[in-house]
């Protein structure tokens, strides 16, 4: 396995396009072997299109990639021959069960023989198949489903891994299940890109790049992402017996947006996230603008930003320059 150091995907301007929609434009992006790399973005932002021009199944309007070595436009078969794909609906065959599927993807890949055998039994160990083997593809539960594609776009033991939303629809168990594979992927040195809606995903990648409206907007590791945003954090739920749910917010919003020292301000269900220049300078400050309103600060307390504060951020900030 090549070292940790070495780039293993590069593009270069990478440019899809759609009659008049640019999908993807102008994206340059470098991933070093062995990293979980997580894109991450609203839908609409050109993620699943960036991955099916990595995985070769998708041709680039513009721009270029080099990837396991090999030049997108001109040696697609065999960047084909390095990588495993699993799309948000992986082609499972719902009448063939586990153990069928697997040697179907096993087939497809040309795996056989001795080679095949281990790498089944190992798969299904790897995804806590083995009990299931005979159980038809489409009667497992949507976690279950979510692990037989995993190792059947392992099974021809590919140097990189592209996962378009892998874990959309199951549940929280079953989700952290999936990490808990990928991160012993991650040890064993295989390279990730997936793409995920959500930030505590995120916050597992070695880097994350942020996707809006087809351009990279921010790339680096979760710490980096998060020491992007100024200010220190507060939080707290805004309390009146004057008013209630989203009224609360709004109102206490208005007022502090206003307020001197305040950076940026958000919401998250019925608690209030606050940036501001110095907690201990301004926190007495904005308890009396609130009480002014007959609003008080229950629950406060100073937190760390996570990656959700600081996608909303750097997403709103993109969008404020773009109406400017």
């Amino acid at each position: 396995m090549s070292n940790n150091n070495q780039v293993i995907i590069k593009t270069e301007n990478l440019t899809k396009r759609f009659k008049n929609v640019t999908a993807v434009d102008g994206l340059n992006l470098e991933i070093k072997t062995g990293h979980i790399f997580g894109l991450v973005g609203p839908d609409g932002a050109g993620k699943t299109t960036t991955m099916r021009m990595l995985a070769a199944i998708m041709d680039p309007s513009a721009g270029d990639a080099v990837i396991a070595g090999f030049n997108l436009r001109k040696q697609a078969e065999q960047i084909k021959e390095h990588i495993g794909y699993m799309a948000q609906q992986f082609a499972l065959y719902g009448d063939l069960s586990v153990l069928e599927n697997l040697n179907f993807f096993a087939d497809v890949y040309g795996v056989r023989g001795k080679t095949r055998r281990e790498r089944i039994e190992q798969l299904l160990n790897f995804a806590r198949l083995t009990e299931f083997t005979e159980r038809r593809a489409g009667r497992l539960s949507g976690g279950m489903k979510k692990k037989l594609g995993l190792a059947c776009a392992l099974i021809h033991s590919p140097d990189i891994l592209y996962l378009d939303e892998p874990t959309t629809g199951v549940d929280p168990v079953s989700r952290r299940e999936f990490w808990d594979i990928l991160a012993n992927l991650h040890v064993e040195g295989t390279t990730i890109l997936v793409n995920t809606p959500y930030m505590d995903e995120a916050e597992r990648c070695s880097r994350v790049g942020l996707m809006h409206n087809g351009r990279l907007i921010e790339q680096g590791t979760p710490n980096e992402i998060k020491a992007l945003i100024p200010g220190e954090l507060m939080e707290f739920k805004p309390v009146s017996d004057h008013l209630g749910g989203v009224g609360i917010l709004r109102k206490a919003d208005k007022i502090l947006a206003n307020q001197e020292g305040v950076l940026e301000v958000q919401t998250y269900g019925d608690l209030m996230h606050v940036f501001v220049d110095n907690i201990e300078q301004r926190r007495s400050q904005l308890e009396t603008a609130l009480a002014r309103e007959q609003i008080t600060m229950a629950n406060f307390r100073r937190t760390a930003p996570r990656m959700e504060e600081a996608f909303i951020s750097l997403i709103s900030k993109m969008e404020s320059k773009q109406v400017e």
